[in-house]
């Protein structure tokens, strides 16, 4: 019986690797501000390898930075906090104008477009292990469309 060790090893280190980086963001950006204006939205696709929860966000930009959802209450569309926000193995989870997204309050300074905005995002593993995301996220025009189309 022959083993084989080195791909075996290589194997285990390319699992390490991406375990070690099983969240991923794309498209993320920050809807600017006027004065006097001290809070803003953060959109983003965070896909989750193996699943797991948005269990916390922060930025030096903001004095408060939390994860809110958008929900019909009756006929009234309300907004508010959660605590964690589920991200299923595998799959984008789409944080949107209208929907979920990172709520950014008392901004210490408006945010021009063109400037990027630091965002620390904490993802738990479904292990209870914690994974820390540093994001610098670019800031669109505070009129900007929530996503812009190829022109055909």
């Amino acid at each position: 019986m022959k083993t084989i060790r080195f791909p075996l090893l290589a194997a285990l280190s390319l699992a390490a690797a991406a375990a070690s980086a099983q969240t991923t963001v794309k498209d993320a950006w920050v809807r600017g501000t006027v004065e006097p204006q001290k809070a803003t939205g953060a959109f983003m696709q965070i896909t989750s390898a193996q699943g797991g929860r948005l269990v916390g966000v922060a930025s030096p930009r903001a004095g408060v930075a939390e994860v809110h959802e958008m929900a019909m209450e009756g006929n009234v569309m309300k907004m508010r906090a959660i605590p964690a926000l589920d991200l299923p193995a595998g799959k984008a989870v789409e944080l949107k104008p209208g929907g979920y997204h990172v709520m950014l309050m008392e901004l210490k300074q408006p945010l021009k477009a063109g400037e990027t905005v630091p965002l620390t995002l904490t993802v738990e593993g479904k292990d209870g292990k914690r994974e820390t995301l540093e994001l610098s996220v670019p800031v669109k025009a505070a009129g900007a469309p929530a996503q812009e189309h190829p022109k055909h």
